[in-house]
């Protein structure tokens, strides 16, 4: 980020105190003399406007912007370029942001009231409505940038920065553009975003408000992006045994992993959510209240500036609010490695030496997976892997059963390749992993840890039966055949005790069925390889 303009003179409005900095820009408070009012200037950050294009895009974009007049959308006044600064000016509004309310009740303990949640994301929903309609996808919905003021709306900020920085899908090159936590999954895998992405992100807010945690958290960017693209939702219910099933089911369907599943616009969401409040008999109230800062005995007319989703140097709670996207988790992770080396004391000169360092060790893996190259590549694979599981439970059925018959099928083909006599001879323990395969495919398919006994079950045997055949060993299974029922018996008791925790057997029988899908067909290979040579 550039050197602070504060004191200095952009167009028609005088550089004021800066209120806060962010992945992509750097805002100030501003003054307009002819006007006579307070606005915030949004200072793009200069490493993101060095693209021969940017400058055609943000006029293009930053107009479509402008001409959004919605009273739950944030207003820009005026957008241009002076020397090397290019800006956006935008009203400054009072109030807090909805990450800073959630925040304050984290800390008191307290949940937000159900009837505050509704009328926030009707707020917003109202404003996306409006923007979709005239063809503009906000792309980084999140708790920060949604606004809640003094006059007890909501209001959406930052609408169209990502696009305008970022063009249709980067920021930078390689760089994901939005915020993980609350990212589609066909935003971060593809992409691809639409008016069902900002459903998706919206969704994961009405989570959060809900449960006071998103539901997908982990220690790397691409860690998190995974989770969205694979990972079952964990049930808000789950987490909040207070939330009304009407609010859980709108929530489902809002984070359904495909963009035709969730609700297809705003205005169909909204209606959803009204329906909801009226089926749990909440009453919605005609206005946001007011911020629990303004409200405390301590300070009860206490004013925060806040704008365009992070909270301000003037917020109690700045630190923990800065939350602007990033423009690129490349530069945050070289930047993270750089503040650790400088850090890291000097070894004493009666150290062992070491070559073990856990938090340079992770830093460094952390940065070679936000590579533009291994993501592409986790992107390629992730896809594959989507296109195997992620059916319903009839394609999937269908599935399994095709591929214990097709793999008996192309096992008869090749016994007749190599002579029936010799082949036959692993034609049990194949099929086997044939039915194992099956089993594994449709557990994780379905989600459905109970069917690890019979997929269990059939695996271990299937190894065994393995071993026997290419060894020769048949003789062994005269002391060895207790090994069957630690099989079942491990199989039986691992399933019973899992299932108790239905979120984590969800968990467990997509990434069992995975795993030990990719042994099955290492083992069969190896098998059939074993016929074809000997």
């Amino acid at each position: 980020m550039a050197a602070s303009l504060e004191g200095s003179t952009l167009g028609k409005y005088q550089v004021l105190e800066p209120l806060g900095s962010g992945g992509m820009a750097r805002v100030y408070r501003g003054y307009h003399p002819q006007l006579d009012r307070f606005v915030a200037i949004k200072v793009l950050r200069s490493d993101l406007v060095e693209d021969d294009l940017f400058l055609t895009r943000f006029r293009r974009e930053a107009q479509s912007v402008a001409n959004l007049r919605h009273a739950n959308i944030i207003q820009v006044h005026d957008f241009d370029v002076e020397g090397d600064v290019t800006f956006m000016v935008m009203e400054l509004l009072d109030g807090d942001t909805l990450h800073t309310r959630l925040n304050d009740y984290r800390v008191r303990d307290e949940h937000m009231p159900w009837g505050e949640m509704v009328r926030i994301l009707l707020d917003v929903l109202d404003g996306l409505a409006y923007a979709h309609q005239a063809g503009m996808i906000h792309r980084d919905i999140k708790p920060a940038n949604i606004l809640l003021t003094r006059q007890g709306q909501a209001v959406l900020a930052d609408f169209g920065i990502a696009q305008i920085v970022g063009g249709t899908r980067h920021t930078v090159t390689g760089a994901l553009l939005g915020t993980l936590n609350y990212m589609a999954p066909e935003q971060g895998l593809r992409g691809i975003s639409d008016a069902r992405s900002d459903i998706y992100s919206l969704g994961i807010v009405f989570y959060e408000m809900l449960t006071r945690q998103p539901p997908y958290e982990a220690d790397t960017p691409l860690a998190i992006l995974m989770k969205h693209v694979n990972d079952p939702l964990p049930l808000p219910r789950q987490l909040n045994t207070a939330v009304p099933v009407p609010f859980e089911r709108v929530v489902l369907k809002a984070l359904a992993k495909q963009p035709e599943d969730r609700y297809q616009n705003a205005e169909e969401m909204a209606a959803a959510l009204r329906a909801a409040a009226d089926e749990a008999a909440i009453a919605l109230p005609a206005r946001i209240s007011l911020p629990l800062s303004f409200t405390t005995q301590a300070s009860p007319a206490e004013s925060v500036a806040v704008f365009s989703g992070t909270a301000r140097a003037k917020l109690h709670d700045a630190e923990f609010a800065a939350q602007d996207t990033s423009a690129t988790q490349v530069t945050d992770w070289d930047a993270r490695l750089l503040a650790f080396k400088e850090q890291e004391p000097a070894p004493s000169a009666a150290a062992e030496p070491s070559i073990w360092q856990p938090s340079l060790l992770t830093t460094l893996i952390q940065q070679k997976l936000a590579r533009p190259d291994v993501q592409r590549l986790a992107r390629f694979l992730r896809l594959v892997d989507l296109d195997i599981y992620d059916v319903g439970t009839g394609r999937a059925i269908i599935n399994s059963i095709g591929l214990v018959v097709i793999g008996s099928l192309l096992l008869v083909m090749l016994s007749g390749v190599n002579g029936a006599g010799r082949f036959f001879g692993t034609s049990w323990p194949a099929g086997l992993f044939l039915v194992a395969g099956a089993l594994l495919y449709l557990m994780a398919s379905t989600k459905t840890i109970w069917l690890f006994i019979p997929a269990g079950s059939f695996v271990g045997n299937a190894f065994l039966m393995s071993y026997y055949t290419i060894t020769g060993n048949w003789q062994q299974w005269a002391f060895l055949w207790p090994l069957e029922v630690f099989i079942v018996l491990g199989a039986v008791l691992f399933t019973v005790n899992t299932a108790v925790d239905r979120v984590r057997a969800r968990d467990l029988s997509v990434t069992l069925g995975r795993m030990m899908g990719r042994a099955v067909l290492v083992g069969l290979c190896l098998l059939c390889l074993f016929a074809l040579t000997r």
